[in-house]
């Protein structure tokens, strides 16, 4: 299922005619919000193989309780009135939100799987990035973050990868392109972009973490890294503004992200 490129659509469960996620980009969701995951028809794998996915499931959530059962049986009361459900906790829980926290969990390496961060300050050159992200990404398995394209300094993009389905959308705008008088003044917010901000582009910003099974990195750094303008100032923000673009038209957002 997490392999599958069907929709919700597809088999008519989606919430409504205009629910677009695939089958994957629920599972991933599902599996990343739980706090406790049932790992079922263990009787049909031999040890190796279970242990190889429960390692693929901690890469997406270290937090969740993992149970393994057979024909679905487990106790209720692990499942039912646990008190164990934090909300806080559960929007976090994430792997790749930990590892954009620098929190690595490196004992699921043993089995291959493993996690990167990409990070980098240049901007990409828009049909480069297009053509790495929307191609062939071996062994990566999840993939999620921001990052932005000299062509539209202003937004703040989001890469999603989950299975063989991605996508890319706006989630709004940079706040480097915010006039000051509408920063927040909260401290927690004025501390964030502090610890986020960097001359020549503010908090503009590549990070993207990567999540697979024997993922080349050496390899898929290298060809991200092809696609930044690493000499890039402000003033080529203008010039470059030409540039191909293959990415579709975004509505400006409302809010900065």
């Amino acid at each position: 299922e997490f392999q599958t490129y069907e929709d919700l659509a597809d088999r008519k469960i989606g919430l409504s005619d205009e629910d677009e996620r695939s089958i994957a980009d629920l599972l991933t969701d599902q599996v990343e919000f739980a706090d406790v995951i049932l790992v079922n028809k263990c009787d049909l794998v031999d040890e190796e193989e279970l242990r190889k996915v429960e390692a693929t499931i901690r890469s997406l959530n270290a937090d969740a309780t993992l149970i393994r059962t057979t024909n679905a049986e487990v106790d209720l009361s692990e499942i039912i009135g646990t008190g164990r459900f934090d909300m806080e906790g559960a929007m976090n829980s994430a792997a790749w939100i930990k590892e954009l926290e620098n929190e690595h969990l490196p004992e699921t390496e043993e089995y291959g799987i493993s996690s990167h961060v990409y990070r980098a300050r240049a901007p990409f050159d828009p049909q480069k990035i297009h053509d790495v992200l929307d191609g062939d990404l071996p062994g990566v398995i999840r993939a999620k973050g921001h990052f932005w394209i000299i062509t539209r300094p202003e937004w703040v993009a989001e890469f999603s990868l989950a299975g063989k389905l991605s996508s890319v959308a706006p989630i709004g705008t940079w706040w480097a392109t915010v006039p000051i008088e509408r920063w927040p003044d909260h401290p927690q917010a004025r501390d964030y972009m502090k610890q986020h901000w960097e001359e020549p582009f503010g908090d503009r910003r590549q990070e993207i973490v990567f999540i697979g099974a024997d993922i080349d990195w050496p390899a898929l750094k290298a060809k991200l890294d092809d696609c930044l303008l690493k000499y890039a100032t402000m003033e080529d923000v203008e010039t470059c503004a030409g540039l191909p673009d293959p990415f579709p038209m975004w509505r400006r957002a409302e809010e900065a992200a």
